[in-house]
């Protein structure tokens, strides 16, 4: 009796490098083309720290090459103990959590007890799953609820992780590179929004989409504090030089002076009145003559 043979060859398999290439590729049954890269801008992150959960956000929305509003808030309210931070398209960002929000608040009150984030996290990969990436909302959502404190990043396409400390945006990959060198288990409070700003610094100086402020939000098991602005490491300050130069400043080769002001001459031919003539009229404004007109145009 024969059996049937499965090769599993040792190392990566290509082989679906060649098909990706035979359906883009003219003699394919419908010629495909590939999907676009499609940069989500912003840079979000989240760590754990001792005590709570700690986010950040940096505050640039673009619209293309163009900066659109330099101050925008990109941490999104879900409910007192939990707070969502959004990438991608702002409307899509907004109004996903403005849902998300309005349903866990639903969700509290049928339930009677304060929710839980993995709650709002289910409800938000469900939501984002059924549009296959459509909804452009990339999202790290944390905060604390009886169990502890969680931390957790939602992609488009609705795939999620649960890590103790998450970045995600187009300066996602700066802003990792500073969490993976300097992050550890226990930080304190002031440590947490420390490494916070630094990693949402590395996206504003490294990636062109993210930029101007930095916002932090820390979540604790009794508050939740919101720090708009926190950090503004590209504050506006006066100009230290004044560039108005003294008369003289520049050289000159030669000095031309040109009369602008013309002087004009206008004379009335046939006055409105005749001298020695009693009980003569003067010609009324809408009376004048064609040569007055004439010289009148000719101003």
């Amino acid at each position: 009796m024969s059996t049937p043979q499965i090769s599993n060859p040792i190392g990566f398999d290509f082989s679906n490098h060649l098909r990706n290439a035979y359906l883009t590729s003219a003699a394919g049954p419908s010629k495909l083309s590939l999907p676009k890269a499609t940069s989500t801008g912003t840079t979000i992150v989240g760590l754990i720290y001792d005590g709570g959960v700690c986010l950040g956000a940096d505050t640039r929305a673009t619209e293309g090459p163009i900066v659109a509003d330099k101050n925008c808030e990109k941490i999104h309210f879900i409910s007192d103990n939990i707070r969502c931070c959004g990438a991608g398209t702002a409307a899509d960002t907004e109004f996903v959590t403005a849902l998300i929000s309005s349903n866990i608040g639903l969700h509290a009150l049928s339930t009677g007890r304060q929710p839980r984030i993995v709650t709002a996290m289910t409800m938000l990969k469900q939501h984002l799953y059924k549009y296959q990436g459509h909804v452009g909302a990339a999202l790290v959502i944390g905060g604390v609820d009886p169990t502890g404190p969680h931390l957790f990043t939602v992609a488009p396409h609705g795939s999620t992780d649960k890590l103790p400390y998450v970045t995600m945006g187009s300066g996602s990959l700066a802003a990792m590179s500073v969490f993976e060198s300097k992050w550890r288990p226990k930080l304190s409070r002031a440590e947490a929004i420390d490494l916070v700003v630094q990693a949402i610094y590395a996206g504003i100086f490294n990636d062109l989409g993210s930029g101007s402020n930095c916002d932090v939000c820390v979540i604790e098991k009794e508050r939740t504090e919101m720090l708009r602005n926190y950090a503004m490491p590209n504050e506006r300050v006066p100009k230290e030089l004044s560039y108005k130069m003294r008369r003289g400043t520049t050289a000159w080769i030669k000095h031309d002076l040109r009369k602008l002001i013309v002087d004009e001459t206008v004379t009335h031919i046939g006055s409105g009145t005749v001298e020695g003539q009693a009980g003569t009229k003067p010609a009324t404004s809408g009376q004048a003559t064609g040569a007055e007109e004439d010289v009148e145009m000719g101003k």
